[in-house]
């Protein structure tokens, strides 16, 4: 039996694709990161909305979670680095309903850890001017994850699309960009976020253009690498056949096909970011009070620690940012594992 025309292209044709596993992880990480972005940056526009912006992220939370763990349950680091980077993911969208003291509200000064007053049970006690240190490592997640996220995208941008010129294009082009990447590369990565800091100021955005002339150049070269083998291949002497353009070519058709070492690269330099802001915090280059910060608290504990008895106060900090960079580099371990074993 024949379809009519316009039933046979509703079939051909479907109104809805489905966006495949990339498209939904893509999706998914939208969910999470635009909410919560825009939780902590743009804190004071939101006014009453703020309290339910987060909504979106607990669900897409869970499901890339699940989603993630199937996909790459072959590989036991990747699982543990998942649970490990989800678990700081999952506490700072659900920070805000979760039955926890305001982070910034003092309540009583060194109480140790499993301390009781007035009927709460402080389980990481106080610090020294009587916040809740359970409250403020939940909450100075948010910080961490969405500044460490959203430098390393800005320095990904960059310096893919600097990789993809140089190594494509060539000529004069190749020689300009990598000679300033050079430049930059030459000094020292703390040295140079210590010093474009000072010259521009201490903020959220300072740090990220701070990081993104640290981490580009070399991303840079990583993507120029990958750029030079690639360009070589069939497939783009069939798109240059085509007449496609040059934009086009870098990328639709070498950017995707390269993303494999970059995924395992941008694991690793999450981590490394997260390292970055969270020293320039404890160094008074960072992110600035009053909300919690992990960078700060460690800072603010460095006299009281001496102490032993409250020793606590750096080490419950210090342990969040260990956990999550380990997630990191064992997700990063964990992917890299899953490509040779294919």
């Amino acid at each position: 039996m024949t379809l009519p025309l316009s039933q046979d292209r509703v079939r051909r044709r479907p109104l809805v694709r489905p966006l495949g596993f990339t498209g939904t992880v893509v999706a998914l990480i939208a969910l999470i990161y635009l909410p919560l972005s825009l939780y902590v940056i743009g804190a004071g526009a939101l006014g009453s909305w703020r309290p339910i912006v987060l909504f979106p992220a607990l669900p897409a939370t869970l499901t890339l979670y699940v989603l993630a763990v199937r996909r790459w349950r072959e590989s036991t680091l990747a699982v543990v680095g998942l649970t490990l980077v989800f678990f700081w993911v999952a506490v700072a969208v659900a920070a805000p309903y979760l039955p926890l003291l305001d982070p910034n509200r003092p309540v009583t000064p060194f109480l140790t850890p499993l301390s009781e007053r007035s009927g709460v049970t402080f389980w990481l006690g106080t610090d020294m001017r009587g916040r809740d240190m359970l409250s403020r490592t939940f909450w100075g997640g948010q910080r961490v994850l969405v500044w460490g996220l959203t430098a390393t995208a800005v320095a990904y941008v960059v310096g893919a699309f600097l990789g993809l010129v140089a190594g494509y294009l060539g000529g004069w082009w190749d020689t300009l960009v990598s000679f300033v990447c050079n430049v930059l590369i030459s000094f020292p990565v703390m040295v140079l976020l210590i010093l474009i800091l000072n010259v521009m100021g201490q903020s959220g955005v300072n740090v990220i253009i701070a990081v993104t002339l640290a981490s580009a150049p070399a991303i840079m070269r990583i993507v120029r690498g990958l750029t030079l083998d690639a360009k070589t291949r069939d497939y783009i002497f069939a798109a240059q056949t085509r007449g496609e353009s040059a934009l086009r070519i870098m990328l639709v058709e070498i950017l995707p096909n390269v993303r494999g070492p970059l995924i395992v690269d941008a694991c690793l330099r999450l981590g490394y970011t997260t390292v970055a802001i969270t020293t320039l915090t404890f160094l008074g280059l960072g992110l600035q009070p009053p909300d919690p910060d992990w960078g700060l608290m460690i800072k603010e504990a460095a006299v009281a620690a001496l102490l032993w008895k409250f020793a606590y106060m750096m080490v419950i900090p210090a342990v969040a940012v260990s956990s999550l960079i380990l997630g990191f580099n064992l997700l990063a371990d964990g992917l890299r594992e899953i490509s040779l074993k294919d």
